[in-house]
């Protein structure tokens, strides 16, 4: 289906009835008013000017800066707000956001494992594989967009690398997989942003995480009955000291019991034996003034002090022994030699 042809547009013609021309199909007015198109190219030109100068308002964030130039050079840093600077060619403005957390990954990329980055020797001469994850800011922007190229990119990764690839060399591949991972990841930040701020690339170290610390896979299963092993061992440590917490006590007030009786049951037999020391004193002088009368005296005292607990006893009583049973108060007399006629009837008979 053929198109209508489309009618052309004389612009002279269009821009003349604008501005008031007439007849400029005439003969006599074929060539344009030089008067009428300088002012048709100053108004263009103003236009062009205006557009050109409202394009330079922008607009800067929370959290961002702008750094500006003037003819490529850095002049000044503007913050938060409305403001206005000269657009190209004159000017220019990067916007870049200063407090956003950034992170760069070493030694994977998502799920996917990169051994180049991450496989490093420690000092006693064994491969370990750590993955690292390096969160920072920005800190000038004036040093990160114009001293250094790619500062977030390849500086930070190689800087990255090294101060970890340091640390790691530093220790034993026991402590680096075990109980100083803390330590690793302390210096390894410490480290880097030494490096960041003598090359001079704004950039701040927020934090530094080991992701994973684990040996080459071909000796994983040895590395991880180490571990187990390890674990087992301050199990029965804290399990022991566990028990020594609860024993220990105990034991002391046992001893401390013991130690109270022993000084009680010391003093109680130093004070009996003084006891008996003073009374053998008084009656030793007792004794010096009446021995006689002492010695029967002591004698029965002691007869008192033995005598009820037995229940049958023998008493000399002139020629008879008296037998006393003590249950029934009962005595009997029985004579000590046989009566003296039987003696004598026994004696004649018998010769």
């Amino acid at each position: 289906m053929n198109r209508p042809p489309e009618p052309e547009i004389d612009l002279n013609k269009l821009l003349g009835s604008i501005f008031g021309g007439k007849n400029n199909n005439n003969k006599g007015n074929k060539k344009s008013n030089p008067k009428r198109l300088l002012f048709i190219e100053i108004v263009v030109l103003i236009i062009a000017i205006s557009l050109w100068g409202a394009s330079g308002f922008y607009q800067v964030q929370p959290g961002e800066q702008a750094a500006l130039q003037w003819l490529g050079k850095f002049t000044s840093v503007q913050g938060t707000g409305l403001h206005w600077w000269y657009p190209a060619p004159l000017g220019k403005k990067t916007v870049v956001s200063v407090e956003e957390i950034r992170r760069l990954e070493i030694g994977f990329r998502d799920d996917t494992d990169v051994p180049d980055e991450s496989l490093m020797i420690t000092g006693d001469e064994n491969i370990v594989d750590a993955q690292l994850l390096v969160q920072f800011d920005i800190s000038s922007i004036e040093k990160f967009l114009f001293k250094t190229t790619d500062p977030a990119g390849i500086i930070l990764k190689s800087a990255a690398e090294s101060s970890l690839r340091q640390v790691v060399g530093q220790r034993n591949i026991d402590d680096v997989l075990t109980t100083e991972k803390e330590a690793v990841q302390s210096e390894t930040k410490i480290l880097l942003q030494r490096l960041m701020d003598r090359y001079d690339t704004g950039i701040r170290i927020r934090e530094i995480k080991l992701q994973t610390v684990r040996p080459p896979n071909q000796v994983q299963d040895a590395f991880d009955d180490v571990v187990r092993a390890r674990e087992d061992k301050e199990k029965i440590i804290n399990l022991a000291q566990a028990y020594e917490a609860d024993v220990l006590p105990k034991a002391k007030g046992s001893a401390t019991k013991l130690i109270r009786e022993a000084e009680a049951y010391k003093q109680r037999r130093i004070n009996i034996a003084t006891g008996k020391a003073d009374k053998f004193l008084a009656i030793l002088t007792e004794y010096k003034k009446a021995p006689n009368v002492t010695r029967t005296r002591l004698y029965l005292e002691a007869i008192e002090n033995f005598l009820p607990d037995i229940n049958k006893i023998l008493v000399p009583d002139n020629l008879n022994l008296v037998l006393v049973n003590s249950e029934d108060s009962s005595k009997q007399l029985l004579p000590l030699s046989p009566p003296i006629n039987q003696t004598s009837d026994d004696t004649s008979g018998g010769d």
